[in-house]
């Protein structure tokens, strides 16, 4: 039996610290937004990583850099990797630890094991959040899969009004070449991530093999009634958009709890006209977001929820529009990577367990070219999103002795 990959912890554990401080934000977080000088210098450091590793390293179209090792036999490549920009401000490990990993991994391999039949890369996504362009999420991996139109780049607004195209050229990217980023010779993709939940950390344990990632759908609802006085106009007579949102709001959310995990429904935001105290408004938006890595039971949920809308808002007088905002099916996970994952931690002898990710990943976007799986590492309280995400050195060096095994049954 081979011996296992060895992954030093204390360079994954300054890899971790030397990124966070492009961006750096309060005392913990980052703030790395694409196309910034500091997602720029960011990149630059993984770059330079890749090739201290040995890695050759190359840039596509709209700013994913890639480090490989090329295979002695033809074939498709054997890929890892995550993103590395943030929310507007968020933590040093969400996608910065795939990052990191799939680069460490491959130097492990090449120096530990050699030259691979199959090509191997490692890849750095890029506005996987669409925390500075939100309507670009997963733009990196969309690009690679081909799902960026020609016209995208010109009419996709950040929050400062300028467009994705403009700020790629402020950062020497031309628009016009996205096309060429999309691949067609990807035979597998790995993503290692912070698990952004409690599972683990209610297991007592410090990686997870993903088996899916859910379907998610995200609603803006807006509710039409009638703006009146608070006091004079009596409850049976009223068209109250604050009343149905209320109902609906507890019951979309009832029926999540009803259905248990991995079930999950947020009403996150809401927005109400007029707004004032004294004031039966006139209209209330608000969003409704709903997650199930299971495709039928998915389909039921936003049956259920859609009904329930229809019929709080003819009982109670009121008009709806329903507009979907977001709307990923479910990932499956490929069995035999799966096993590749189990069996390369056993090999290490790191217990896991398999769960589901209730978080969408840029995997979801390379499972339309290639098979995939994913690794979660524990998350300190389940944190992520936030300056407050943490994970230990040591979790993450074992979630990336896991992907390395994985990768050295899938290349050599």
């Amino acid at each position: 039996m081979a011996a296992p990959i060895f992954i030093d912890e204390a360079q994954v554990g300054a890899y971790i610290e030397t990124l966070a401080r492009f961006g750096a934000f309060q005392e913990t977080g980052v703030r790395r937004l694409v196309y910034s000088p500091e997602w720029v210098a960011a990149m630059d450091q993984c770059r330079n990583w890749a090739q201290q590793e040995g890695l050759e390293v190359s840039n596509d179209a709209v700013g994913n850099p890639w480090a490989r090792i090329p295979g002695t036999s033809p074939g498709q490549s054997i890929v890892t990797g995550s993103h590395i920009d943030s929310q507007r401000s968020g933590g040093r490990y969400d996608g910065a630890l795939g990052a990191i990993g799939g680069i460490l991994a491959l130097g492990a391999l090449k120096a530990q094991v050699g030259t691979p039949k199959r090509t191997l890369e490692a890849v750095v996504l890029c506005e996987e959040e669409g925390s500075r362009f939100p309507t670009a999420g997963f733009w990196g991996s969309r690009a690679i899969v081909g799902k960026i139109s020609p016209d995208d780049a010109e009419s996709v607004l950040g929050y400062g009004g300028e467009t994705i195209a403009d700020a790629m050229r402020g950062v020497g990217l031309d628009p016009c070449d996205i096309a060429s980023a999309q691949r067609n010779d990807i035979e597998t993709f790995i993503e290692l991530h912070i698990e952004q939940g409690p599972v683990l950390e209610d297991a007592g344990l410090s990686v997870a093999i993903v088996d899916a990632i859910t379907g998610i759908a995200q609603f803006e609802v807006t509710l039409n009634g009638e703006q009146n006085h608070a006091g004079a106009f009596t409850m049976d007579l009223r068209r109250d958009p604050m009343a149905g949102f209320a109902e609906i709001t507890g019951r979309v959310i009832d029926y999540a709890h009803r259905l248990g995990r991995p079930a999950v429904t947020t009403v996150g935001r809401c927005d109400v006209d007029p707004g004032a105290s004294a004031i039966i408004p006139r209209s209330v938006r608000f969003s409704i977001d709903a997650r199930h890595p299971d495709s039928e039971a998915r389909n039921r949920m936003y049956s259920v929820h859609d009904a329930l809308i229809r019929e709080v808002v003819q009982r109670r007088g009121l008009d709806v529009k329903i507009r979907k905002m977001i709307d990923l099916e479910p990932c499956k996970s490929d069995p035999g990577l799966l096993n590749a994952l189990q069996s390369g931690a056993d090999l290490q002898g790191i217990e896991t367990l398999t769960m589901p990710s209730g978080a969408g990943h840029d995997t979801q976007q390379m499972s339309l070219i290639c098979k995939t799986a994913m690794v979660f590492v524990r998350s300190a309280g389940g944190r992520s999103h936030t300056p407050e995400e943490f994970s230990t050195v040591s979790d993450c060096a074992k979630g990336i002795r896991v992907v390395a095994e994985a990768l050295r049954q899938q290349a050599y």
